[in-house]
């Protein structure tokens, strides 16, 4: 496969880095795929060392990122949503779950984005527009705003115009709706039984309410529709293109879920899922090298199995070209921060809110 090959996949591709400095796979794919942009984890701050430390070792991996991957502009991403889904050190704020946060979402999310920003961060992959219907779900539950549509969409809602305010792109997570399962998509694929019409009356609510709030990025559900398509809704063209471009008119980037969760990992080791994604809707894919993949075997498969279908037509260049340009789009749009420490009353003041939340 060419350079241009591997770097044309490069600007579809949110890569997860190995730790806190790179290895020399990490290198590697940074020079050779040049991703569009990164996604951390936990194991990416150093933990349990003091605030200055940690920060300065985080700034000089961007550093790092960006000199190996030759962008001076890129997508610098974090799953930051609170409760549990916290990868940062203290002193960062720990927020609860957003279905504690109320009437405090939007204040929550100007002090998330605040702390986002001094991390050199710009998308935060949140809000879940998801609803917390089912009381058995082991994989969204109180990360969901309310336990209803409408309940979700405004603290969804509050929570994305707070992040929009204060300069954070972003992510309204999982299309259409992972709120119902009672199984969790890094394990294994889940499965809903719900018409069109089902998610019409329910899920698709709160999304329909960020679209019209202008929200840049929706990410998709690896989940089966079996009422709706015959593939997971991450491949549905009926669900990503028919329903979330045409019906609800979803003009911004469609990203997937983590390609290396078990509910669709093997699905994109066969040749021809990633065109199948592509001819679907999605724009831009998350490889984390988080779940059950460090190496960048799985990577560089999906970026062979992208230049094969170019190369056999099964993937069409005017649709990696509509891909390239609403990525490009937003790009131009999302700031580009320098790390830098936040003052001990910031940080104090942030602490005193997330006690709030659980008052």
């Amino acid at each position: 496969m060419s350079v241009s090959q591997l770097e044309r996949f490069g600007h579809h591709l949110i890569l997860g880095i190995s730790g806190t400095t790179l290895s020399d796979d990490d290198k590697r794919a940074l020079s050779e795929l040049k991703p569009i942009g990164v996604i951390f984890f936990a194991k990416n701050f150093r933990q349990g060392t003091h605030y200055q430390v940690w920060l300065e070792a985080f700034k000089e991996l961007i550093d790092q990122v960006r000199q190996y991957a030759e962008r001076d502009s890129m997508f610098l991403t974090l799953d930051h949503e609170g409760g549990s889904v916290i990868r940062t050190p203290l002193p960062i704020a720990r927020f609860p779950h957003a279905f504690l946060l109320g009437t405090l979402a939007i204040e929550v999310a100007k002090a998330t984005a605040l702390e986002l920003k001094s991390l050199g961060i710009n998308v935060s992959w949140s809000p879940v527009a998801d609803i917390f219907s089912n009381p058995e779900n082991p994989v969204i539950g109180p990360r969901a705003f309310g336990t209803t549509a409408q309940t979700a969409a405004q603290g969804a809602c509050d929570y994305y115009l707070g992040l929009k305010e204060s300069g954070i792109k972003g992510c309204a997570k999982h299309f259409p709706g992972h709120g119902d399962t009672s199984q969790d998509s890094h394990i294994e694929l889940p499965r809903l039984n719900l018409t069109v019409e089902d998610l019409r009356s329910r899920e698709l609510i709160p999304f329909q309410a960020l679209i019209e709030q202008q929200i840049p990025m929706i990410m998709t559900a690896h989940i089966l529709f079996p009422q709706i398509d015959a593939v997971p809704a991450t491949l549905s063209k009926l669900i990503l293109n028919d329903i979330l471009r045409k019906e609800l008119k979803f003009e911004g980037v469609i990203v997937s879920d983590d390609l290396d969760m078990k509910a669709v990992s093997d699905m994109f080791m066969k040749s021809g899922t990633v065109a199948k994604a592509f001819n679907a809707g999605c724009d831009l894919f998350i490889v984390s090298r988080n779940i059950n993949s460090s190496s960048l075997e799985r990577t560089y498969a999906i970026a062979q199995d992208f230049s094969v279908s170019l190369d056999n037509g099964s993937l069409d260049e005017s649709v990696v070209a509509a891909a390239k340009a609403r990525i490009d789009k937003l790009l131009e749009v999302t700031p580009q921060y320098i790390v830098h420490s936040l003052d001990e009353e910031t940080l104090l003041r942030h602490a005193k809110l997330a006690i709030a939340c659980n008052l």
